[in-house]
């Protein structure tokens, strides 16, 4: 189970955000719409998420199968059209080291498999409570 959490205080947008591993980022959103662009926006998080897993996940199989992988660069794209309510994700790899077609074919494939992209195509299912603030 993984477990965050975020934090807003009064400043428009600036969020604290801890892993139960105690790492920390920042999230904002952009100038343009009211904030200080100091961190990456909601949407560029889900973005960073999918792209930190499909490298990862790339690196991961290419050391255990051995396979000549230099580096893996991955963009991801969020698309959102608010008329249709739909989003689509575009993911584009660049695959860098001595790889055969097939090994690149496979790499392609797997990319497609890892944990938050098997997360984003399935059902989703979002409970949100609201906590009693005890701290008065």
């Amino acid at each position: 189970m993984n477990i965050v959490k975020a934090q807003i205080r009064k400043d428009h947008f600036s969020t604290t955000i801890q892993s139960g591993s105690n790492n920390q980022i920042m999230a904002d959103e952009p100038m343009d719409v009211g904030g200080m662009n100091t961190g990456f926006s909601p949407g560029e998080l889900l973005c960073a998420s999918l792209a930190a897993c499909i490298t990862i996940t790339l690196r991961m199989y290419a050391d255990r199968k051995q396979w000549p992988l230099e580096h893996a660069d991955v963009q991801v794209t969020l698309l959102r059209d608010t008329h249709l309510n739909t989003t689509s994700m575009q993911s584009s790899i660049r695959l860098t080291g001595n790889l055969t077609d097939e090994q690149k074919q496979r790499l392609l494939e797997i990319g497609d498999r890892c944990s938050i992209h098997k997360i984003l195509t399935h059902p989703i299912h979002i409970h949100t409570v609201l906590e009693e603030d005890n701290s008065i």
